[in-house]
């Protein structure tokens, strides 16, 4: 089959939490024997702070400076098998989402890609019921709605919407990425935290990783991210600045624990594992996460993965995970996403699903199911 995407970027993770998802997804899917098209917008200085110097052996890459750009790409994707149209591009989102649905054939299926669906969905159910121009009376139009997280919560808020039929591709990791190597005795820290600051996320930053750093002073803190420049840091926070993707893995094996804090909408939907998670854990890395709502389908807690609920829990977890536990959770969780969740294994559900998707099932509303989780929707 062919597949082309509409998204962010592939070549570049900067303010692009999404790329590696995206990386992983189209080489499992590459090498399952399909070709891969990746069409992404010329944005935020993407294109200037490359992850992928050269494009990558198992995409097709397509730069786009403006709208002419993408209507060219619009047209070539005409004999795609299938056109995904992927949230948070950036840059002329609602015209490519009316655009891909011009594509629509017996042929040719068009998926809309959510890859930060609580968000997503709080816009959606904000527009008015069956009003034209809106994203809203877009959704039961779309052949599939593709789900980078959010679980059950998110499958029935779609449906709600009048989604025809939903699928979810988790976050995952690549082995051939993310792997164990050597510490780096520069870079060794009780914690490490890599993140954007991101609105959305930024009190829940300040609550853990910011207090915990305040309450053991006698610890070393580590900040990786964009926007984190103008923040106060105690003497034992060091910024990092944004992380290239290939300095991933020395980061997060030279780090005693590794922490993870999803974004305020992800964490109330729950279901969301970022993909930090599953990569920090490919390396053998030991895994603090803050609470949420079926992490336990993911990563055993206690033994795969640690819970912070508070900054006193970090602190507790910091006082009391020796090295040489942290190395047993961490090699557990790295045991768990081989055997789980991996992106072969996703690619695996979605080939599956897109050869067996016919246009008679997809033209049928989804069915309503229970709803798990706290969502605002």
């Amino acid at each position: 089959m062919k597949l082309v995407l509409f998204g962010s970027s592939l070549v570049s993770a900067y303010w692009n939490g999404a790329a590696t998802y995206y990386r992983g997804v189209c080489k499992a899917m590459h090498a399952r024997g399909h070709r891969m098209v990746f069409v992404e917008p010329d944005l935020y200085d993407r294109q200037q702070h490359r992850d992928l110097a050269e494009d990558p052996p198992y995409a097709e890459v397509r730069v786009c400076r403006n709208w002419s750009d993408l209507q060219r790409e619009l047209e070539r994707a005409g004999d795609a098998d299938l056109v995904a149209k992927c949230s948070g591009v950036g840059g002329w989102d609602m015209e490519l989402a009316e655009a891909v649905l011009k594509l629509q054939n017996v042929t040719t299926r068009v998926a809309f890609w959510d890859v930060d669906a609580p968000q997503t969905l709080a816009s959606a159910f904000a527009e008015p019921v069956d009003t034209p121009g809106t994203f809203r009376a877009l959704i039961p139009r779309y052949d599939l709605i593709l789900l980078y997280g959010g679980g059950p919560p998110v499958e029935v808020a779609y449906a709600r919407l009048g989604a025809r039929r939903t699928q979810l591709v988790y976050n995952a990791v690549d082995p051939d990425e993310y792997y164990p190597v050597e510490p780096d005795p520069a870079r060794r820290c009780d914690l490490l935290f890599m993140g954007n600051r991101m609105p959305d996320r930024e009190q829940r930053v300040r609550d853990l990783f910011f207090a915990a750093a305040s309450a053991a002073p006698d610890l070393i803190f580590f900040l990786g991210g964009n926007g984190w420049d103008t923040s106060d840091l105690t003497d034992n926070v060091r910024w990092i600045g944004h992380v290239p993707t290939a300095d991933h893995r020395v980061w997060n094996c030279s780090a005693r624990l590794v922490l993870n804090i999803n974004r305020a909408d992800m964490a109330a939907t729950g279901y969301s594992p970022p993909t930090r998670v599953f990569e920090a854990a490919g390396c053998g890395s030991c895994v603090v996460t803050d609470t949420w709502q079926g992490i336990e389908s993911f990563l055993a807690p206690g033994d795969e993965v640690l819970l912070a609920s508070t900054a006193g829990d970090l602190v507790a977890h910091l006082r009391q995970t020796s090295a040489t536990r942290a190395r047993a959770i961490g090699a557990a969780a790295r045991r768990r996403v081989l055997r789980e969740h991996t992106y072969t294994a996703r690619a695996a559900e979605l080939d599956a699903l897109l050869s067996s998707l016919s246009r008679s099932s997809a033209d049928k509303p989804a069915s309503a199911k229970v709803a798990v989780g706290r969502t605002s929707w």
